[in-house]
């Protein structure tokens, strides 16, 4: 007598199942991308991998979930499922090319304006795809104002290896920095050929390794350094930080101008400040007098909304919308933030209990989504070779 262990199917029959069940950011087919990967059927039971393009994926929960329905739906009942999900990042461009060998993606930050909060969101990012299993590196070129190494805690002079140079490592990042090899008082003066040639350095005689993410921190404003690094090296994308406030949208217009003259992709703008949330901080620093002096000035709108937009509403996500450029998504003022930035443990704003980890980890996932959705539309060319 035949039992439900009897049951076999073949890897042909698991592969049409999932036929149809697509990436929701990527828009195309699990197995036509090869995200189906190491099928094993037997009696009674199919087990498979899926592969996703990142370990930061914002919809993991819901990709398994598909891939289950559709097997439980389109094969024989009774089949014991197994589903194991990983990531493995994609990339191109200076891997690819010999630029930076080992480096799957090299993403810039910037902004069109200083004070909003760029090197924070850069640092973020890095330490949020961290966070997810990826390995990444945090390069600052904001080489007048580096303030990477304090918000991450790290210190040192990098090491010599031969003719390269060993980054420092912090909270798991490699970090190379001029914060690194300056006194903590000293200025930077120098012009655009020294600039250029720092960070020649910074980027081809750093020994980055094999990293999936290259975040770099740009210094604000449309000067040499975004264009140095256009020109040499072929970025997979550029944020763009900014406020709400309209005299900061309008220098983040510019940064976005600059890059799309720079043929530089838009990943997407983050707006950072969004809002002050009045009763997360009450609900972590305030007493009763504290809510009392926010019930008394009327923090809270007509509809009971208890965040005050200090620097406008929205602005930045209408801009994007305008622009044609991925929103990222909101992070608020928050105490805590800018505290942990200041100890340099950024890291901490991103760990269970932080009341910033919401909004920095959802930007970290939109952002490498894009990623994704980048390295897709621009497959890998062929190097090509002229001969004489």
């Amino acid at each position: 007598m035949s039992g439900e262990t009897d049951i076999v199917v073949t890897e042909k029959d698991v592969l049409a199942a999932l036929k149809g069940v697509k990436d929701p950011d990527l828009g195309r087919d699990l197995v036509d991308l090869g995200m189906i990967r190491d099928v094993r059927v037997g009696p009674g039971k199919v087990a498979l991998t899926v592969n996703l393009t990142t370990p930061a994926c914002p919809l993991k929960g819901k990709i398994e979930a598909d891939v289950r329905q559709a097997l439980e739906s389109r094969l024989p009942a009774g089949l014991e499922i197994e589903i194991r999900m990983t990531a493995e990042v994609r990339g191109k461009g200076a891997a690819e090319t010999g630029d930076i060998p080992g480096v799957k993606n090299v993403i810039a930050v910037g902004s069109g304006k200083g004070g909003v909060g760029k090197s924070t969101m850069a640092a973020s990012i890095a330490l949020g795809l961290k966070a997810h299993g990826a390995a990444v590196g945090l390069m600052d070129a904001d080489v007048y104002g580096p303030s990477i190494p304090h918000l991450v805690g790290a210190s040192g002079r990098p090491m010599a290896r031969g003719d390269q140079i060993v980054p420092v490592e912090a909270a798991g990042l490699k970090l190379m920095s001029m914060g690194f090899l300056l006194e903590p008082d000293q200025a930077v003066v120098m012009r655009g050929p020294m600039l250029h040639g720092i960070m020649q350095q910074f980027l081809r005689k750093v020994e980055w390794g094999n990293l999936d993410y290259l975040i770099i921190d740009l210094p604000p404003g449309t000067g040499d350094i975004p264009l140095t690094l256009a020109q040499t090296l072929p970025l997979t994308g550029a944020v763009v930080v900014c406020t709400p406030q309209e005299v900061a949208l309008l220098d983040a217009a510019r940064a976005v101008a600059m890059f799309r003259q720079l043929r530089v992709p838009l990943l997407g703008m983050i707006e950072n400040m969004a809002y002050f949330d009045v009763m997360a901080y009450l609900q972590e620093r305030g007493g009763p007098q504290a809510r009392q002096l926010v019930e008394g000035k009327a923090c809270f709108d007509e509809e009971g909304d208890e965040r005050v937009y200090l620097f406008g509403r929205g602005g930045a996500r209408r801009k994007a919308e305008a622009m044609n450029v991925p929103f990222l998504g909101e992070v608020p003022l928050n105490l805590f933030l800018r505290e942990t930035g200041d100890m340099g443990r950024l890291d901490a704003a991103l760990k269970e209990g932080s009341p910033s980890k919401a909004a920095l980890m959802g930007v970290v996932e939109k952002l490498a989504a894009q990623v994704s959705i980048r390295n897709l539309k621009n497959p890998k060319m062929p190097k090509l070779e002229i001969l004489n």
